[in-house]
């Protein structure tokens, strides 16, 4: 087996959650709630941002057609994650994570491996996710959070910035997404990766990089920690 991984980089969607709970719940939430936003924080820079992307089409509208687009825009997602963040704070949001996850993260933390997220939701919201889980708060297990302002998740040049920031090498870290085409640009960065091919989520496993069921498989592949199941 070869060295274990230094760092694990995660996504969030079809990876530490269902695609389901981010379609189907936080999006619905900030859609309905995203004239009321705009209405309220009409003098936040970020709407500024907005109306110059729109050039003259009124905002709540362009925001919308981002959002049925799933626009990886990053005023679009700073919006997002303001107003699911009252949501968390109203106990109206609670995150969904595969119950794979919380246990293998803990474990790979414990074990010494530094934990990353990159995902096209801002760090804001990743936070939040990541704060308001059934598990507890999981944010203090993270040494970083990027988003789509270090580059986009489809260029390699995102993942050699991210290795930068986090002073790790790219052969030390590994990336792990449902995503073949951002698993393709991580491993052009000389990044290694793993593809989650979660049966609930429909993923197809391709062929270009080694495929995981959940974080379980990934710790057994990989040489990571194993989670220690409990057997009350």
């Amino acid at each position: 087996m070869s060295v274990p991984p230094a760092a694990v980089l995660t996504d969030i969607e079809g990876t530490t959650s269902p695609i389901a709970f981010v379609h189907d719940v936080l999006f619905p939430y900030a859609q309905a709630r995203m004239a009321a936003f705009c209405a309220d924080h009409a003098d936040d820079p970020v709407m500024d941002e907005v109306a110059k992307l729109a050039a003259g089409a009124d905002p709540v509208r362009t925001l919308l057609g981002w959002m049925a687009r799933d626009e990886k825009i990053t005023p679009l997602k700073t919006i997002q994650g303001m107003i699911w963040a009252e949501g968390y704070a109203k106990g109206e949001i609670t995150a969904v994570l595969y119950p794979d996850v919380a246990p293998a993260l803990r474990r790979w933390v414990q074990g010494g491996v530094r934990l990353y997220v990159y995902s096209s939701g801002s760090v804001a919201a990743q936070k939040l996710l990541f704060g308001h889980t059934p598990a507890g708060d999981l944010t203090p297990l993270f040494a970083g959070f990027f988003d789509t302002k270090v580059g986009a998740k489809r260029a390699p040049m995102s993942y050699a910035a991210i290795c930068r920031g986090a002073n790790v090498s790219p052969a030390e870290m590994l990336f792990l997404s449902d995503v073949a085409a951002e698993l393709d640009a991580a491993a052009a960065a000389g990044l290694r990766t793993c593809q989650l091919a979660r049966p609930e989520d429909g993923t197809v496993a391709g062929t270009a990089h080694p495929v995981a069921a959940d974080f379980a498989a990934v710790a057994a592949q990989f040489g990571l920690p194993k989670t220690v199941v409990s057997r009350q």
